[in-house]
């Protein structure tokens, strides 16, 4: 009967020690351990878009990268394609084919010369722009670069398609295109100039692959390539699901 009363008090003895101040201290230093620093948020993050905007870029600028990839690939602009259907019906497919071409290989070329401009708006973010992107909507980091980058992109971009446009026959056979359009009794003139619209259709593919880059780092844990990234991003997914 001794040992039977016995076994109580050393239950609450084991359990005791297990919450002794040090003991206690030690859980409250590991889940400190857990919760990133500003600076490592910010690293982290710019870490992450670093990574993110400049496989965009590469993807894009490598042979194909728009006009093999279906989501990015430059059509007719949707006010010239009635134009493009009764061309090819005329039998001059061929030409139809050789404008999107040029416009997918103008837009590889300048795809390249993004990476230093979103790389300079990584390094210009406040600690308040990182946190609201990481504690933010899965497309927080697109959007910032939207609203960041789009002007400068533009003003890159423009020349760049221009003088590829140039270099590969697009702004003949666009203009050839058009001309043999505006020769149909009855139909609407096509504009001739097409480097406004394949310059926007570039920086819209730049984002398209960009938001699909943040929503991978921020689902696909295989994706945080890092030390830090795996804790930063840990950390914000428990943030998130609360």
């Amino acid at each position: 009967m001794k040992t039977l009363l016995l076994i109580p008090s050393f239950v609450l003895c084991i359990i005791s020690s297990a919450y002794t101040p040090a003991s206690v201290h030690k859980t409250k230093a590991n889940a400190a351990q857990l919760i990133p620093s500003n600076l490592e948020i910010g690293n982290a993050l710019k870490q992450a878009l670093q990574q993110g905007t400049v496989k965009s870029s590469d993807q894009l600028s490598a042979l194909n990268g728009f006009f093999g990839n279906p989501s990015v690939k430059i059509l007719f602009p949707p006010q010239a394609q009635k134009a493009e259907k009764t061309l090819r019906q005329l039998g001059l497919g061929k030409l139809c084919d050789n404008v999107i071409l040029s416009l997918n290989r103008a837009a590889e070329d300048a795809a390249a010369q993004a990476k230093p401009i979103f790389i300079d708006a990584i390094k210009h973010m406040s600690l308040k722009d990182v946190t609201n992107i990481l504690l933010g909507p899965q497309d927080s980091a697109t959007q910032y670069f939207r609203q960041t980058t789009t002007g400068q992109l533009t003003i890159t971009f423009k020349p760049i398609i221009q003088a590829s446009l140039n270099k590969v026959g697009a702004t003949k056979y666009y203009s050839d295109a058009a001309k043999a359009y505006d020769k149909v009794p009855f139909v609407k003139k096509m504009d001739p100039d097409i480097s406004a619209y394949a310059t926007q259709k570039a920086i819209d593919g730049l984002f398209y692959e960009i938001a699909l880059e943040e929503l991978n780092i921020r689902k696909n844990i295989g994706a945080r390539s890092t030390p830090l990234l795996q804790k930063v991003f840990s950390f914000a997914d428990k943030n998130q699901s609360k």
